[in-house]
This record gives C-alpha cells, structure tokens and sequence, in this order.
C-alpha cells in the first residue's frame, strides 16, 4: 500500500494528464452517448466525488484541532493565506485573463477551496512541521463550510451569475461534512479493531484512494465534456496562464512575508504548502455537483502547474532553510571504538 501511494505521489501528474488525455480521445467520438446516458454519468461522478474526500478524512485527527492555540501565528498566516490572500489575488487574476464568466466563476471556486491534504506529504518532505501543516489542513475544511458559500456569492453578483446556494450548500454538505464524519468514526472503529500500530501500516491505503478517485473523475469531466473542450481548446488554455501565475505569485510572496514575520523554516513549509496547495478534488465536487461541468475545468487543469511548481519548490528546500537563516541538523557521528 505505501508502494502504491508512493507510486501515484510520484506519477502524479503523468495520471492527470492521462486521465484528461483518455477523457478526450474517447469523449469527443461518443458526444451521443454521453447525452444519451446523463444519469450513469452524473453516478459515476457522485461516486467518484465521495471517494476524493472521505479516504482523506480518515487520516485525519478531528483531535487536532484542540492543539492549533500552540501555534497561533502559523495557523492564522495560513488561514488568511488561503481564504483571503487567494480569493483576493484570484479576483485579479480572473478579471484580467478569463472573459467566459463559469470558467472565471470556476477559477475563483479553486481559490476558495480549502487546501490541499498532500500539503502534508510535502511538508514531511521538506522536513517541516507536519504538526502544523496536518491542523491547517483539518481547520481549513471547517472554515471552507463557511467561505467558500459567502465568497461564490460574492465573485457571483460581479459576474452576473445566479448562485444555486441550496445546491452549493448541499454539495458542501455532501462533500465535506458527511465525509468528515463517516471518516472519523471510521478512523475510530479500525484503530479499535487494528490497533494503533497496524492501522498506521494501513494508512497510505487511503491518499492513494483519494488519488484514484480524482484521476476518475478527471478523467469524467473531460469524457462527458470533450465536445465543448475541443471546441473551445483556445479558452481552456487560457486557464493556464492564470493557474501559473497565482501558484508562482503566492510562493515568493508567502516566502518573503512568512521569513519577515519571523516564522521557522518548519512553521514556513508547513504554512507555503498549505497555502499554495488548492485542494482540487475538493473544487471539481462542489463545481460538477452545483454548478455544471464547464464550472469543473479550471480545478481539473490546475493541478498540472501545481504540482510542477509545489515539486520545484519542494527541490529548492536546501535554498530555503538557508533563506530562514537556519542549518539542517547534523547527527552526531557514532564513536568508533578504539
């Protein structure tokens, strides 16, 4: 299991190309299926978007959340991060390169999300502060019940778009609470059964099925919309200038501000992360579930720069620890008896 989750981690944007790649090429000869079957399309989809954020929740400690009062400035430099500075940033970015108002209303969703889980993985990487990164992560999905209804119906009325907030807030209701609830009672019943040594063995099991379930329901939004993507390729492309520009602007902008703030280089990668890493799965759910399929494509190109850009910067950790004015610890050498 671990092989596996280190195996879709590694190749994880080689499957979301696939993914997006395969949807097309079998999409776009079959348009009359797709509109003759909406209802196994729209199950699949269902299906698919349960299985994004419940494996999550699982690994997850709701418990956490108690200890966020130990570290009040990187958890509130990450909250504003994510629910202000990125709205923010999005709004300018989306009135100056995105025209089609639910392609724009779908970029902003992405910025409104909360972040991404596999924060943590590359916190752990860069030997930062898991603690921290994990109780952002935990805080960011309750916080996102509140912000991402108020900020949709916000970007909504500048573009003249009617807010399904009923459906908004079922979806979030679907897609974030339920799962959060079944995955922590599900946490307690295997530790009870497992124990607390092989429930951790288990654990890689679940990122790598939230994996798969977004390379499915990737690759179903580029199936079922393949007609409209090919026909409007020049669009789509546009997304792309936007997504690179934020995840490059937030990394040297948090990097700047987080080392004049005064925060460690753990407290830094933990917060960078987290803060730069949108939680995609998350954003292609509440948009094919409330909004339509068009609302769904800027979440699915967006993980193509996000990971380029996160693995980057991930690779510049040595420059960065050195940045923060800080040594990666030596271990002692071992005594060699005489």
């Amino acid at each position: 299991m671990k092989a596996l989750q280190e195996h879709l981690n590694k190749w994880l944007l080689l499957y979301v190309v696939l993914a997006m790649v395969i949807g097309l090429a079998l999409g776009y000869p079959n348009a009359a299926w797709t509109k003759a079957n909406p209802s196994l399309v729209s199950d699949l989809t269902t299906f698919a978007v349960f299985f994004i954020i419940y494996p999550m929740m699982v690994n997850l400690k709701i418990e956490s959340l108690v200890k966020a009062g130990k570290n009040v400035k990187g958890l509130s430099l990450a909250t504003i991060y994510n629910f202000i500075w990125a709205p923010l940033i999005g709004w300018v970015l989306a009135a100056i390169f995105l025209r089609d108002p639910l392609l724009a209303l779908g970029f902003l969703l992405v910025m409104v999300v909360p972040c991404s889980s596999m924060s943590i993985a590359y916190t752990g990487l860069a030997e930062g502060n898991i603690e921290l990164a994990t109780v952002t992560v935990a805080l960011s999905f309750v916080l996102a019940v509140l912000a991402v209804p108020l900020w949709m119906l916000l970007f909504a009325a500048n573009y003249q778009i009617l807010i399904p907030v009923q459906d908004m807030l079922l979806s979030i209701l679907t897609v974030l609470i339920a799962p959060m609830i079944l995955g922590y009672l599900t946490r307690i019943v295997l530790v009870r059964w497992l124990g607390e040594r092989k429930f951790r063995q288990l654990q890689p099991l679940f990122p790598a099925l939230s994996l798969l379930a977004m390379y499915g329901i990737v690759f179903l939004i580029f199936f079922a919309k393949a007609t409209m993507i090919v026909d409007k390729w020049t669009t789509v492309l546009l997304l792309l200038v936007p997504n690179a520009l934020f995840i490059g602007i937030t990394l040297v902008v948090v990097t700047w501000l987080n080392r004049r703030l005064g925060l460690s280089y753990g407290d830094h990668m933990a917060v960078v992360f987290a803060s730069t890493g949108k939680n995609n799965g998350t954003a292609i759910a509440i948009a094919t579930m409330a909004f339509s399929p068009l609302v769904a494509i800027p979440a699915a190109t967006m993980p193509i720069f996000q990971i380029l850009f996160l693995v980057l910067y991930l690779k510049m950790a040595g420059w960065v620890r050195g940045y923060f004015g800080e040594r990666r610890a030596v271990p002692n050498p071992t005594p060699v008896s005489p």
